[in-house]
């Protein structure tokens, strides 16, 4: 059996990305799974490897996350058989192609009332949020937070979930037209950074309080601004970094802030293993099958045309999830 695959053999821009066709190994190893897939989720953290700003060996494949029928299971495999509709969110790169092995401890059932794109599209956003907003930092009716890109594909879920939650959540956008976006999927309010000063609006939105905690994806751009919107003991949750790592810290300054916190935390920490995989993917797929989350499709690519979904995920113009068709 042959398989299309997007590889890359230098670090750069969407450009490096190539399409090839591979073998794939079949049967799979005692602890694997062999899928079909259906739908790839595209995630920013692909640029990071793409780029370099995460190393991984060079020729490299691309991708974590998808959703398929599973065709084999090792001999070791006893939660899945084939037939099985799954859904993945970790493992080894390599979610951008027709078909793949796969460790079967990073696979979840697929609920019958979720598709392949809304698993694919979801799983590794809505997985961040449960983690961020259940884990990292809990949070309870009442509360403030401030969440910056509120209206990408992990922030409009973060959206959905802080309603649920009954929090307030105050989401930073680019455009007004995605502070519409975000507003109707459960923003309190918004923020629009190009238009408006985000710490004197925050201000203005606690009543001079600030926040006990923001979310930080953004990273480099932002990270000024996140310290300066927190309480005194407050936690910054820097997540990602899109507009580039955050280097050259000095600790001092969380001192003259207000003592607070920071933390850096990973999907791979909070849900490493297969027991708290499938705990957080069951409270997400429920809250997906009672529509309280609903993962918005931005736009679909083929598979062949990956560079191009990689040009528009970083054109800034993107908003809800992005997904590969095989």
């Amino acid at each position: 059996m042959k398989t299309k695959v997007i590889r890359f053999y230098q670090n750069g821009g969407p450009e490096v990305l190539q399409l090839e066709e591979d073998e794939v190994i079949s049967p799979p190893q005692d602890q694997e799974l062999l899928l079909e897939q259906k739908a790839i989720g595209i995630n920013y953290v692909e640029t990071y490897y793409r780029s370099g700003l995460y190393p991984t060996p060079l020729p490299s494949k691309l991708g974590t996350e998808a959703a398929g029928v599973v065709l084999e299971v090792g001999k070791d495999v006893r939660h899945l058989k084939p037939g099985d509709r799954v859904a993945y969110a970790q493992g080894p790169l390599g979610s951008y192609s027709q078909f793949r092995t796969l460790p079967a401890r990073y696979a979840v059932k697929i609920p019958e009332g979720i598709g392949f794109d809304e698993a694919a599209g979801g799983l590794l956003k809505g997985l961040t949020v449960q983690y961020l907003f259940r884990q990292t930092y809990p949070l309870h009716s009442g509360q403030t937070l401030l969440f910056h890109a509120a209206a990408g594909g992990v922030g409009l879920i973060a959206c959905q979930w802080a309603r649920h939650l009954g929090v307030r959540l105050i989401g930073t956008v680019s455009t007004e037209a995605k502070a519409a976006l975000a507003k109707n999927e459960g923003a309190w309010e918004t923020i629009n950074y190009k238009t408006e000063n985000t710490v004197r609006r925050v201000l203005e939105l606690t009543q001079g309080q600030k926040v006990p905690v923001v979310y930080d994806s953004v990273g480099k751009a932002t990270w000024q601004t996140s310290l300066d919107c927190l309480q005194e003991r407050g936690l910054l949750v820097s997540f990602g970094n899109t507009s580039g790592a955050v280097t050259g810290v000095d600790l001092g300054i969380l001192a003259q802030k207000g003592s607070l916190y920071l933390t850096r935390p990973t999907l791979a920490t909070y849900l490493n293993t297969p027991e708290k995989l499938q705990n957080a993917a069951r409270e997400l797929f429920e809250l997906m099958e009672k529509k309280i989350i609903q993962v918005h499709i931005g736009r679909r690519f083929p598979l062949t045309e990956a560079r191009a979904a990689h040009e528009y995920m970083q054109s800034g113009a993107s908003s809800g999830s992005t997904i590969l068709l095989p």
